[in-house]
C-alpha cells in the first residue's frame, strides 16, 4: 500500500519564503543596532551590554500590540507604519517611569507569510526603535495557517528600558498646585478603534477611501498615522527638570490614565480647550454621536503624554519641549479631592 507523501508546504507553511522574509528584514534591523549590541542577527537569543553609569540600575520592562488599528491596515493594503504604533505602545509606557529605552522585541504572526509585506511591518518596527534610540534586538515571524485570514496578522513588542532606582518616576510626590504639561499627539495613536471603525465604517458607512472635507486626505491615511514617539524629548526634559510624573495616553483615555499617577486625596483638573485639537477629534465631535464621557475615557483627544510639574518649572518644561520639537500645552492643574479627572471648561 503506497503512501502519498506530505510535505510542511503542503500544509500551509512556506519555510523558503520564511527565509526570504528574514533577508529582507535584515537590512533594516541592522540600522537600529548600537554598539551595546553582541554579535549579530541568527542567534537564539539577542545579547546586549548594561552600559551607562548606575548606582542601582532598575529594569522597567512593558509589552503591548497594535490593536484593531491593524484592520485599518489590511484595508488599505499599507503595512509599512503600524510597526512604529507597536513600538510607540511599549516604549512610551516604559518611559513613564523615567526609563531609557534599552532594546525592543517583537513578535509577527499570520496565516499566510508574504515576505514583502513582512519586511514593511517590519520597517515600521526599526523606523519606531531609531525615534527611540534603542536596537530591535530581536523577534520572531510565525507562520500559521488555519489560524489568521489570509491577509491578516497580529503584532506584539516588548521593550526593555533602564533607571537608576533614586531617579524611579512614580507620581507619589506630585502635591497639590502642580501643574499638567500636555504633549500633543499625531492623532488617535493606537486605541480605540474598535469605537473608530464602529462610528465610520459601520454606523455612516465610510470606506477608508472616503474623503472627509474636515481632515486632510483620505479617512483611512488619517486613521493610520503612527503613534507618536516621545523618548528623545522627554529624556532631555529629565536631565534639567524635576518631573514628578508621567502618563502614556493609552486605552482608557483621560479617565483611566491619569489617576494611575495620582496620589490620594489629589485630583487632576482638566482645563478643555488648552491645547491643539486635531481634526479628526474635532470632526468626531462634530458628529454628536459620541458623548463627552466616552470620547474622554477612550481616546486621547489631542494629548499623547502628560508630564506633572511644579509650578516654578512651568516656563523651563516648555522651553525644553518646544525646542525638541514638541507641540505643547499647559493643560491643567492638581487640585484636592477624589483621586481621578475632573474635566474643566476654561
Amino acid at each position: 500500500m503506497s503512501v502519498e507523501k506530505l510535505t510542511y508546504a503542503e500544509a500551509g507553511v512556506d519555510v523558503k519564503e520564511g527565509a526570504r522574509a528574514v533577508e529582507l528584514m535584515k537590512k533594516h534591523v541592522k540600522e537600529t543596532f548600537n554598539s551595546d549590541v553582541i554579535g549579530d542577527l541568527g542567534s537564539f537569543g539577542g545579547l546586549l551590554r548594561l552600559s551607562g553609569k548606575f548606582e542601582s540600575p532598575v529594569l522597567v520592562a512593558g509589552t503591548d500590540g497594535v490593536g484593531t488599528k491593524l484592520k485599518v491596515a489590511f484595508m488599505m493594503d499599507q503595512h509599512d507604519t503600524v510597526g512604529q504604533d507597536l513600538v510607540a505602545m511599549c516604549v512610551n509606557d516604559i518611559l513613564c517611569q523615567g526609563a531609557t529605552p534599552l532594546f525592543f522585541l517583537d513578535y509577527l504572526a499570520t496565516g499566510r507569510l508574504k515576505a514583502e509585506n513582512a519586511a514593511l511591518l517590519v520597517k515600521g518596527i526599526t523606523d519606531g526603535c531609531k525615534l527611540s534610540n534603542m536596537p530591535l534586538l530581536g523577534g520572531e515571524t510565525a507562520e500559521m495557517p488555519g489560524f489568521y485570514a489570509d491577509g491578516e496578522y497580529d503584532m506584539a513588542g516588548f521593550a526593555v528600558g533602564v533607571v537608576d532606582e533614586k531617579n524611579i518616576i512614580t507620581g507619589n510626590t506630585i502635591v497639590e498646585g502642580d501643574v499638567m504639561i500636555g504633549l500633543a499627539s499625531s492623532g488617535i495613536h493606537s486605541n480605540g478603534y474598535s469605537l473608530i471603525r464602529k462610528l465610520f465604517f459601520d454606523r455612516l458607512g465610510m470606506t477608508v477611501d472616503t474623503i472627509v472635507p474636515e481632515l486632510d486626505g483620505t479617512l483611512g491615511q488619517t486613521l493610520l498615522t503612527p503613534t507618536r514617539i516621545y523618548v528623545k524629548s522627554v529624556l532631555a526634559l529629565l536631565e534639567s527638570v524635576n518631573v514628578k510624573g508621567m502618563v502614556h495616553m493609552t486605552g482608557g483615555g483621560f479617565f483611566e490614565n491619569i489617576p494611575r499617577v495620582m496620589p490620594e486625596g489629589l485630583c487632576a483638573s482638566v482645563s478643555l480647550g488648552s491645547w491643539h485639537m486635531p481634526k479628526i477629534f474635532d470632526y468626531i465631535n462634530s458628529l454628536g454621536i459620541v458623548e463627552q464621557d466616552d470620547l474622554y475615557g477612550t481616546f486621547n483627544m489631542g494629548i499623547g503624554y502628560i508630564a506633572f510639574v511644579a509650578k516654578e518649572d512651568v516656563a523651563k518644561t516648555l522651553e525644553i519641549l518646544k525646542a525638541c520639537g514638541e507641540e505643547v500645552s499647559v493643560i491643567g492643574t492638581v487640585t484636592k479631592g477624589d483621586k481621578g479627572v475632573m474635566l474643566c471648561n476654561a
